[in-house]
């Protein structure tokens, strides 16, 4: 009988230990894309950078970085915006307002006027890096911009390279804006954390 009963009771651990095993190997086969997980505390390595750069568009001229690529032309006549006017710009980022000022980057992007009444911008760009250690690195900038306010404040999206997982923000004043040219120079001060 105790022979009997010690077999019962392998037998059962033995069934269990399969049954466990067998759990353990579908919930892999479940997740065979996941390479790794594990727990990260970033308290001790997030920082947050202030960058302060000035990015130069021009809309107008044989130097321009902007240009238009579409808009709605039946909003022209009944409308004092350019609502719905899309542009691409490539535009220098430099460390002063004028523009023989050092060049750290260029921002890259899209804006739409998508102001109905009133001059305001849905803008999507990335400040591409070009000087020193962050050279390649970008940050990601999405959001609204009410460009007749005094201050303007968008979130950053993202980043890459030395700003991978950015978060933050970005506050914007015009530093100088010429209404006949559309020659224009904004003072960007950049807070973003980053690892």
């Amino acid at each position: 009988m105790a022979t009997f009963m010690l077999s019962s009771l392998f037998l059962l651990l033995l069934i269990c230990c399969a049954t466990n095993s067998t759990q353990v190997t579908s919930s892999e086969q479940s997740n065979d894309y996941l390479i790794s997980s594990h727990t990260v505390s970033h308290a001790a390595v997030e920082k947050q950078s202030h960058f302060r750069f000035y990015w130069f568009d021009m809309i107008t001229g044989p130097n321009r970085t902007s240009v238009r690529v579409a808009n709605a032309p039946e909003f022209k006549k009944s409308i004092s915006t350019n609502f719905s006017d899309l542009y691409v710009f490539d535009d220098p980022l430099r460390t002063g307002p004028d523009e023989n000022s050092k060049l750290v980057g260029k921002a890259k992007g899209i804006y739409l006027e998508d102001g109905l009444y009133k001059l305001e911008l849905l803008m999507a760009m990335n400040f591409v890096f070009t000087d020193g250690k962050y050279n390649g690195s970008t940050i990601a900038v999405f959001g609204h911009n009410d460009v007749l306010t005094t201050v303007r404040e968008m979130p950053i999206v993202g980043g890459s390279g030395l700003f991978r997982f950015a978060r933050g923000y970005v506050q914007l004043r015009t530093y100088l804006f010429d209404v006949k040219t559309g020659y224009a120079v904004v003072e960007y001060n950049v807070f973003v954390n980053h690892y």
